[in-house]
């Protein structure tokens, strides 16, 4: 009896075996600490955060022999401040009062300077991380109304539009709805009670208050939408928000390791005013260039790098098919990342699922409550799994290959254990009936009847899967997410379906494919 259970189990610890395995494996690769390694330059995922980074991409490759590799697009401020934490990127641009409010939770203090060094010092003492000079400019928040409604109502300062909030909709940013520096604290020191807050995109906000469906919104000042917009950017007569300057914001091990990277950063302090940025970021947000063209030709004008002609292209310059064929090597390898993150969850999620599913099978007064257990896995929001991982795995492929291996899990074992459960009864019974052992029952009867359901499990899995991956790109993993995050920071429709239409071609071949190895599996006979 006991040698019969060790038997049944050992598929199960073997591939509990594997997984130990390949995630200490990831969580090891994943450490970087060698010197050899490129330097690791991250952003959030709006244009402005995006360009700077590139500016600091290319300079230090022109200025250093250091390699540089760029993990842009990171799902916003906390997650890219966490990857600089744990060290899965070495530096992104920040803004000094998103440090000061956001990261250290502290209430706004002084002017730019005592901020600025205010945020150096706590920086330093607790994360080991340098704020290095600043660019020469503010990007702030506002509130802006619609200019017509500024003049129908005389609206000036915030403390204007709290006089009419209760009567407004407006039209928020998803980190400024939750932010200390946001709305939370504008209604505590303004008494702002905005009747409707909707939680938009920075592009769609302006497109919302250019056909009034909102009648205010947050802005940024260095925004370049806001020079073809007719929007009145309301006082902050309280001197509520605090002076966000642009800095580069490093690790301490990075800089000790390589000095040379504070030096050529420091070329771009007070070399970017308020106007310059506006101007670069009208050219990314509203007239569609792309980034690495404008951070190319920004660094020329500074003398701070060569001449060099960027082949990139514009999606305002070419029709969605066009489009694709002219970035076609660019897509072909995000369709490459795409396809290795999906291939590789399945694997693992296959290694756990199909074992775990024969074992439960022989434990079926357990059975059920394990699989719904594994199922709240689902309830999970993919984006926040994600997020779980970068603590433990950094950014990249590692904690997206996990996430999504997580998610593959519960529809193979569902179909896994429903398929070896219900096999069909008449032939069970005929094969016990034949004096087989309940092993060969299961090996020679069950399982081959049961391969049609566990392969149907695998299918919906991995189409599933592929979906999900387009959400790794937030996390720096790359694939077909990356042209659809930047898309609809931008409100690019050709830019979102660059990546989206291949991404749903490549879950039709996956599928395919799986369909093929069903029908060679499939018992002969079997309808």
């Amino acid at each position: 009896m006991n040698l019969a259970h060790s038997r049944r189990a050992r598929p199960l610890r073997i591939a509990f075996a594997l997984l130990v395995c390949t995630v200490i494996g990831s969580c090891t690769s994943s450490a970087r600490a060698a010197a050899s390694e490129p330097i690791v330059v991250g952003s959030k995922n709006f244009a402005e955060n995006r360009l700077l980074a590139e500016l600091f991409a290319r300079l230090i490759e022109a200025r250093t022999r250091l390699s540089v590799e760029r993990r842009l697009n990171l799902a916003g401020t906390q997650v890219c401040f966490e990857a600089l934490r744990t060290g899965a990127i070495d530096l992104y641009p920040e803004y000094t009062g998103t440090g000061l409010v956001t990261l250290l939770g502290e209430a706004p203090r002084g002017g730019a300077t005592e901020t600025l060094n205010f945020v150096r010092r706590e920086f330093l003492d607790r994360f080991d991380l340098w704020w290095l000079s600043p660019l020469g400019f503010e990007n702030a928040y506002e509130l802006a109304v619609p200019t017509e409604l500024a003049e129908r109502e005389g609206l000036r300062t915030i403390s204007d539009l709290t006089r009419i909030s209760g009567q407004l909709r407006a039209g928020l940013g998803y980190e400024f709805i939750e932010r200390a520096d946001g709305l939370a604290g504008l209604r505590e020191t303004y008494g702002l009670a905005i009747r409707d807050v909707l939680a938009l995109q920075q592009a769609l906000k302006y497109q919302a208050a250019a056909a009034r469906e909102i009648d205010c919104l947050d802005v940024y000042t260095t925004d370049g939408r806001m020079l073809v917009h007719e929007l009145t950017v309301l006082e902050d007569d309280r001197d509520f928000f605090p002076p966000y300057q642009a800095a580069p914001l490093l690790r301490g091990e990075t800089l000790r390791r390589h000095p040379e990277l504070g030096a050529v950063l420091s070329l771009l302090a007070d070399a970017i005013d308020e106007d310059t940025m506006r101007q670069a970021n009208l050219r990314v947000q509203e007239q569609g260039e792309p980034i690495e063209r404008v951070a190319q030709q920004m660094l020329e004008r500074l003398g701070l790098v060569g001449e060099k002609e960027i082949e990139a292209v514009s999606t305002r310059e070419l029709s969605l098919m066009a489009y694709m064929l002219a970035r076609r090597g660019q897509l072909v390898r995000r369709g490459l990342e795409h396809l290795g993150l999906t291939a590789l969850a399945l694997a693992l999620g296959i290694l756990v699922a199909v074992p775990l599913g024969l074992y439960l099978e022989r434990r079926r007064r357990v059975a059920e409550s394990i699989i719904r257990a594994i199922g709240i896995t689902q309830t999970i929001p993919s984006i926040a799994l994600l997020a779980f991982m970068i603590p433990l795995l950094g950014v990249g492929a590692a904690p997206a290959v996990v996430a999504l291996w997580i998610y593959s899990i519960f529809p193979m074992l569902r179909n896994t254990y429903t398929g070896l459960r219900d096999a069909f009864p008449a032939a069970v019974q005929a094969a016990s009936a034949l004096g087989m052992t309940d092993a060969q029952v299961l090996r020679r009867v069950r399982l081959p009847l049961a391969v049609p359901v566990i392969l149907a499990g695998v299918r919906t899995s991995a189409v599933l899967t592929v979906g999900t991956a387009t959400l790794a790109a937030f996390i720096g993993a790359g694939g077909l997410g990356v042209p659809i995050v930047a898309g609809l920071q931008l409100a690019d429709t050709t830019r979102i379906l660059s990546g989206a239409l291949p991404a749903a071609a490549l879950a039709l071949l996956v599928d395919a494919a799986l369909a093929l190895i069903e029908r060679a599996l499939r018992p002969r006979g079997l309808v």
